[in-house]
């Protein structure tokens, strides 16, 4: 990778869950997307430490969105996923490929 970029398993998970629901990347939102495609249930806490995390290396962005009535007058925090963050998790998919080469079938022969 170019900057050595280093991420956890769950910051990758929740960069792409924010990457993958573009305009509607708000916290409830990216938490189903989690649990729906990736079988993970994750706490509030969990998952605001993460974008936090993610945040400040710059790999996501976050705006307020305008209170609503169906929010109890609370405002939304929207997640961007940066040009940053998309080339970080860019190059980890190839560093990640690059290892999975050549080693498939050493997991389906463990398995037997």
């Amino acid at each position: 990778m170019g900057r050595n970029v280093t991420l956890g398993a769950f910051e990758q998970m929740v960069l792409l869950a924010a990457l993958r629901l573009g305009d509607d990347a708000y916290a409830p939102r990216i938490a189903a997307e989690l649990e729906e495609r990736a079988g993970r249930e994750v706490s509030r806490g969990t998952l605001y430490a993460a974008l936090d995390r993610l945040t400040s290396k710059g790999f996501v962005e976050w705006s307020v969105e305008a209170s609503t009535s169906n929010r109890g007058g609370r405002r939304a925090r929207r997640f961007t996923v940066t040009r940053a963050g998309v080339t970080a998790i860019s190059e980890i998919r190839a560093s990640l490929i690059g290892l999975w080469e050549g080693v498939e079938h050493l997991l389906t022969e463990g398995a037997s």
